[in-house]
């Protein structure tokens, strides 16, 4: 169980702790801010690409040791990152630590299941699971300014290795998990790893090259040749990795989508704010990690309210609020200029963290009740892929859009008006497609894919 929980905490950490550090990282090596948005995508993009198939991984070798190969994985290239010499070793390191996340998190899961018989107990440890992840969302940006102030941000690379000893340590003394036969789909997986990753390849060199130039039209070309390729692949697959009936259900097309846009808004702000509070406003590391805390604390408060929320109205009434107020306070957003108060701008930024607060419990409800309880594990995969692809989604096209620094603050504003416009339009497409009812959707009654894990509801 620490084991567990201590290795969701540092899986959900490294998405928010390296940005107050990338302004450091970008005048060490002079890059650019297409670099820099590399530096968080490649993690999230492979972390993404790979959930798709780390649950039938965990099933076929057992939960225990994808959980010790993912988790050794992960420090072994955490160390990299702090070690490289340059930033192309980095990013390549960012990508192998996400795919280490990506084995480690279902395994995670399933190994706090397997730790307890009864149900309550069973509930209590998932909700320590849970918790540590949400506090991983608030200490990111903090623990990343602090370290980049204090040590210097190569620490904040280092800070995962006590944490994944003391986990491998823990994990020698846990009982071993039994060995399922869920089978793989790799031609599947390598398309999907390529159609995630293509478009936001384009787009970030779309903004640094020019939207005209051959690499940025190339890399959207091979999007969509493998998503075309992907979706045959998995249409024939007689066990595919993603199948695709499951989107023919209208709340699991309509949750996958509000993920993608929550976290396409959420983290790709968090990254234009992080340059703008280092570069245009003169904070510390530190000073622009202690900006966000009142952002992120208001997200964990939130989700306990919107947990009763969900409880007592049903996911389709606390998704809309809670997207709607986070359109508001982007749009609020376009108020902050180079000399907005402090107190100010920090009080226009909670409405991002309490409208994201308040959507994400109702739509991981609305996503679970819209299968059956055995593709539970399924759905929840597809979801956490979604919200991380829209993270790095988010992170590529509005650090894009500020990539000339001459033009920053124009960036800036674009960038708001797009993220909210993609919330508006996927709170209409809740309005419009999303049950009323306490059930999201009648279930998918259909043969269930073996060995996957459920994951909870957790912030960021």
């Amino acid at each position: 169980m620490p084991a567990a929980c201590l290795a969701f905490f540092v899986i959900t950490l490294d998405t928010t702790v390296v940005n107050v550090a990338l302004p450091s990282i970008g005048r060490q090596w002079d890059g650019q801010v297409s670099a820099l948005q590399w530096v968080v995508t490649a993690y999230t993009l492979f972390f993404a690409a790979l959930l798709l198939s780390a649950g039938a991984i965990s099933d076929r070798i057992g939960a225990s040791r994808a959980f010790m190969i993912g988790l050794s994985v992960f420090t072994v290239t955490s160390a990299l990152c702090g070690l490289a010499p340059n930033l192309t070793v980095l990013i390549v390191a960012r990508a192998l630590q996400g795919a280490g996340a990506a084995v480690m998190m279902p395994a995670s899961l399933v190994l706090v299941r397997q730790a307890y018989d009864s149900p309550a107990r069973r509930a209590c440890g998932i909700a320590l699971w849970t918790a540590g992840g949400g506090a991983a969302v608030a200490a990111g940006p903090v623990v990343g300014g602090a370290l980049t102030t204090g040590l210097g941000r190569r620490w904040i690379f280092f800070v995962n290795l006590p944490v994944g000893v003391v986990a491998l340590v823990a994990m020698r003394r846990a009982p071993r998990s039994a060995r399922g036969t869920s089978p793989m789909d790799p031609a599947g997986q390598v398309t999907a790893v390529l159609a995630l990753v293509a478009p936001v390849f384009a787009v970030i060199t779309g903004g640094s090259h020019g939207w005209t130039g051959p690499m940025t039209i190339g890399g959207f070309l091979v999007a969509v040749l493998a998503g075309s390729a992907f979706l045959v692949i998995e249409a024939r697959s007689s066990d595919p990795a993603v199948p695709l009936a499951l989107f023919r259900n209208r709340a699991v097309a309509v949750c996958t989508s509000v993920g993608l846009a929550l976290n396409f808004g959420y983290y790709g702000l968090v990254f234009v704010f992080t340059i703008f509070f280092q570069e245009y406003r003169g904070a510390s590391a530190l000073t622009a990690g202690l900006m966000f805390l009142p952002m992120t604390a208001f997200t964990i408060l939130v989700n306990l309210l919107a947990g009763r929320l969900t409880n007592q109205f049903g996911p389709r009434l606390p998704l809309i609020l809670g997207q709607v107020v986070q359109a508001v306070g982007i749009l609020g957003l376009l108020l902050v200029h180079e000399d907005t108060p402090t107190p100010l701008l920090l009080s226009l930024l909670v409405p991002l963290g309490i409208g994201g607060g308040l959507a994400v419990p109702p739509l991981t409800a609305a996503m679970l009740e819209s299968v059956p309880p055995e593709r539970a594990g399924l759905a929840s995969e597809v979801l956490s892929a979604a919200r991380q692809f829209g993270g790095a989604v988010g992170v590529a096209l509005l650090g894009a859009l500020i990539a000339d620094s001459a033009h920053f603050m124009t960036g800036m504003r674009i960038s708001l008006i797009i993220a909210a416009a993609v919330l508006v339009a996927t709170t209409l497409g809740v309005a419009l497609f999303l049950p009323g009812n306490d059930k999201a959707a009648t279930p998918d009654r259909r043969t269930p894919r073996r060995g996957r894990a459920v994951d909870p509801v957790r912030p960021g």
